[in-house]
């Protein structure tokens, strides 16, 4: 079965460490999308330190609960 992912937050590297341990605490896990390393990977520059964290679409109001 297939399953679709849902945008969780939007934050800084600190946060997105913090809020991906507890989800994992709890055996949600999620994934981290870092635009500014892939640019940077590319060789490219990217004007934002923002990160994603991802959840699969049916653990996104679990993990919104925990969080």
């Amino acid at each position: 079965m297939s399953d679709s992912f849902s945008l969780l937050y939007t934050g800084n590297l600190i946060d997105i460490q913090r809020l991906k341990a507890i989800l994992e605490e709890n055996n949600i896990f999620p994934i981290v999308k870092d635009e500014t390393e892939s640019a940077r990977l590319a060789g490219f520059g990217a004007p934002t330190m923002m990160q994603q964290l991802w959840v699969l679409a049916s653990e996104l109001e679990k993990a919104k609960a925990l969080l």
